[in-house]
């Protein structure tokens, strides 16, 4: 736009504002979540209201497609946080995730359970859940024997980056009162207030 096309869309801009009207202005970043998305989704449009919270998200999201930890065991993480955060929305979305990497059902319900069948995924998982409950508690030593289980320095660091956004993105919905919409999809596996028993059993049971 010239000088004058700029100034006429703030001033649209700021009209729609006095009205009520909520203005989403995309970005190159909103674009990727629509191509590989479809759409920006309820919470990043509910996000608007926000653009300081928006921009973090957004670049936090981007930022993280560069974790050196892999990619099911961020969805797997993300599972166990939301588990015990209880957002819903975050919670369906990541099953759904680790689903389209092949990750097993059991699998997702051991998350759920904050464990899983290999020592090294369930280690990475207990990491994952103390950053989010208690980080100061984290020992040099717990950190060596991640590294013993063969993650990198870069990768344990991307974990605080997973749970980081977990509670971003979950706090963010349930201020909002976001919830998933059930319609078509299937949520065998389910948060606390909600949940069926897994189809196989786990081999860690859960103390209240």
């Amino acid at each position: 736009l010239d000088p004058a096309g700029i100034e006429e869309i703030r001033e649209l801009v700021r009209r729609l504002a006095d009205d009520g009207v909520t203005v989403m202005v995309s970005s190159h970043l909103l674009g990727d979540l629509v191509e590989r998305h479809g759409t920006v989704g309820d919470m990043v449009a509910t996000m608007a209201h926000s653009p300081a919270v928006l921009g973090g998200y957004l670049g936090l999201s981007k930022a993280m497609r560069r974790a050196k930890l892999d990619r099911a065991s961020s969805e797997l993480i993300s599972i166990a946080v939301q588990e015990q955060q209880g957002c819903g929305l975050c919670l369906a979305s990541h099953i759904e995730a680790a689903r389209s990497l092949g990750v097993a059902d059991y699998e997702i319900e051991l998350a759920q359970l904050g464990t899983a069948t290999r020592p090294e995924v369930a280690a990475i998982i207990a990491l994952g859940l103390q950053v989010y409950r208690e980080p100061a508690s984290i020992t040099h030593e717990q950190v060596d024997e991640l590294r013993g289980c063969g993650y990198s320095d870069r990768a344990i660091a991307d974990v605080v980056g997973v749970v980081s956004l977990n509670i971003l993105t979950g706090a963010f919905n349930l201020v909002a009162g976001l919830t998933p919409g059930d319609e078509g999809r299937d949520l065998r596996c389910r948060g606390r207030g909600d949940r069926q028993r897994p189809a196989k059993p786990p081999t860690r049971v859960r103390i209240p």
